[in-house]
């Protein structure tokens, strides 16, 4: 698979509300991790909708899950996240003669 179609991937499986949300979950987590039923529990939603949504995350190599014991432990994959980040603004502006301003505060995306 090339880094576009795997980007295109990653993304396309963000894209969905609830699986942005347990992966920003498992971002801020860091390397621990969370566990299913603490995912589960942040997000309320039901078993079968989190193993879904969670498969398509490890599918294109966002999430990894790990045992301990009798607990699955979910973690974001940071080198996936940041290849992903990386596609996306490598070439910011190649093709410009302006080079973009830049905020000194990160803006939030509103509805």
């Amino acid at each position: 698979m090339s880094e576009l179609e795997q980007t295109a991937a990653c993304l396309e499986a963000l894209g969905n509300p609830t699986r942005l949300a347990m992966y920003r979950l498992l971002v801020r987590a860091g390397e621990e991790g969370k566990s299913v039923g603490q995912i589960q529990a942040a997000l309320s939603i039901p078993a079968s909708t989190l193993s879904h949504h969670l498969k398509h995350l490890e599918l294109v190599g966002l999430v990894q899950k790990r045992r301990e014991g009798t607990t699955h432990t979910c973690v974001a994959n940071y080198m996936t996240m940041n290849a992903v980040l990386g596609y996306l603004t490598e070439e910011c502006c190649a093709d410009s003669h302006v080079a973009p301003s830049q905020p000194h505060q990160a803006h939030k995306i509103s509805a």
